[in-house]
């Protein structure tokens, strides 16, 4: 659904983040379209601006923390 938005990010991540380290970017297609302090005003802008689906909302921050999550889960 974001292949192309997570592509670019992945690919361009260090020069994005010597730009916009902690910041919270708005990915759509190959272009960062804005750039905001807090995920919720970046969703806010976005959903006013694009099309549900179109864009990708990515903390911009170094190496692959940034794109990753890990669940923990006990099972008993």
């Amino acid at each position: 659904m974001f292949d192309t938005e997570f592509s670019y990010f992945k690919e361009h991540q260090e020069e994005l983040v010597k730009q916009y380290n902690g910041r919270v970017l708005v990915i759509c297609g190959q272009s960062v379209v804005g750039v905001y302090d807090d995920a919720l005003t970046a969703y806010l802008y976005a959903s006013r601006n694009h099309e549900p689906g179109s864009f990708m909302i990515q903390p911009c921050s170094p190496g692959p923390a940034a794109y990753t999550v890990t669940i923990a889960s006990s099972v008993t």
